[in-house]
């Protein structure tokens, strides 16, 4: 039985096996122990569940039918003032929400939960702006992410009119006014993200007719510099303090700096590192395939003797037995590919923070940044740049002409003398 490969004491395994919930415990027990949690992470799961076991059982809940969300909800609700833990109470009840979280997933698994699910009265619209985007403007997945994102904030503000027939009332000033309100608390990049998704939701509006008037015009134009930042990176110095500061005796160390090290010798967006699956290093030709993001080319590219080596290092000694192709997965159990980029991102602010390092930003576009700014430096042509980095357009490279100083210096005007009179 599952209980028995973590548990010795008989009186444990008997509260563990007591109804509405013992009947499920010995593969919840073996399923996580088969996604790679230690004896100890499992215990501490089971443990806290004997939480949820009580409370259910006083409520009179049968194992007969699936658990809901309402019961878990209601649990959590309740949960705080039945809590006698020792320690700090909040970080108690985040590691209950993570106990549980396992739990549902699991039931869900085996459809023995319920979730319940609240459709918003907007979804069908926003299903059906995703799917002509998706089959008319044949927008990447990335993209349709992020206008999923922003259309949904603008539709949730429209309450019960966010519907076909309730669109019919939209009007220029209510859309004018969502994009301000929203606009102010936005970053720069953010604002053309949520502008761009409102003015091709509005064209869709139009296109099926549940608008009888163009408003994708209505959304105002922020005024906005092309070119106007200076890319921010760390310098050659503070990369190589970084990479050298990972401590690679761990198994998260050697993973980390395989990334790092990656970044800093091809200045590759974090997205294609996560993307990166084991076919793509070339092993035999000593190459390694980066595939194209946000609308890029694909770049094959010599496989580096410190990259390879640190590759090695992670795959051999570090990396968890998967059934994954990405190359890099979580530390801890279950193990699974860095979903987001701001997972890798984290892994290289930590770095940075770690050694208290001046810089703008602190993800890994710095690294990317940093690579481009050295590759002008050292005088390669803005084409090769553009190839190294896969960009698609030679315009999108135009922003590293802020750094390139050596021909910055030829056309740099005299510094006016002062004349006597």
């Amino acid at each position: 039985m599952g209980l028995e490969r973590v548990f010795d004491a008989s009186w444990t395994l008997r509260d563990l096996r007591r109804p509405p919930l013992g009947s499920f415990l010995d593969d919840f027990c073996d399923w996580l122990l088969d996604q790679g949690f230690t004896w100890c992470m499992v215990r501490a799961h089971l443990g806290r569940l004997l939480h949820l076991n009580r409370w259910l059982a006083e409520r009179g809940w049968s194992p007969n039918g699936k658990l809901s969300r309402n019961e878990v909800e209601g649990f959590i609700a309740v949960y705080p003032e039945r809590c006698r833990c020792r320690g700090v109470r909040a970080d108690h009840l985040k590691r209950m929400g993570h106990s549980l979280s396992r739990f549902v997933e699991f039931l869900g698994k085996r459809d023995l939960f319920d979730p319940l699910p609240e459709t918003p009265v907007y979804q069908p619209l926003l299903d059906a702006y995703l799917h002509w985007m998706r089959e008319h403007r044949h927008a990447a997945e990335g993209t349709l992410e992020l206008r999923r994102c922003d259309v949904r904030r603008f539709l949730a503000s429209l309450g019960e009119d966010a519907t076909v027939h309730g669109l019919t009332r939209l009007d220029a000033h209510r859309v004018e006014t969502f994009f301000i309100g929203h606009a102010e608390s936005l970053s720069r990049d953010s604002r053309r993200s949520m502008q761009a998704a409102l003015r091709t939701f509005l064209r869709f509006c139009f296109h099926e007719g549940y608008i009888h008037r163009r408003l994708d015009h209505a959304v105002p134009t922020l005024r906005t510099y092309k070119l106007a930042r200076v890319p921010h990176g760390v310098t050659e110095a503070q990369a190589h303090a970084v990479l050298e500061s990972v401590d690679r005796s761990t198994e998260t160390g050697r993973r980390d700096y395989a990334i790092l090290r990656m970044l800093h010798s091809y200045g590759v967006r974090g997205g294609q590192i996560r993307a990166l699956r084991l076919d793509d290093i070339l092993w035999a030709k000593d190459q390694i395939l980066f595939r194209g993001t946000k609308g890029g080319k694909d770049s094959l590219l010599p496989l580096i003797a410190e990259v390879g080596e640190s590759l090695l290092a992670y795959l051999q000694d570090s990396r968890p037995h998967s059934t994954f192709r990405e190359v890099f997965l979580t530390c801890r159990a279950p193990y699974h590919p860095l979903m987001t980029s701001s997972s890798l991102s984290e892994i290289v602010r930590r770095h940075i923070l770690a050694l208290g390092l001046e810089v703008a930003g602190k993800g890994s576009h710095v690294f990317r940044h940093s690579f481009a700014t050295r590759m002008v430096a050292e005088g390669h042509p803005f084409k090769a740049v553009a190839d190294v980095l896969g960009h698609r357009y030679l315009s999108t490279t135009f922003i590293y002409t802020k750094v390139d100083f050596n021909a910055l210096s030829h056309v740099a005007l005299e510094w006016p003398k002062e004349v006597r009179v």
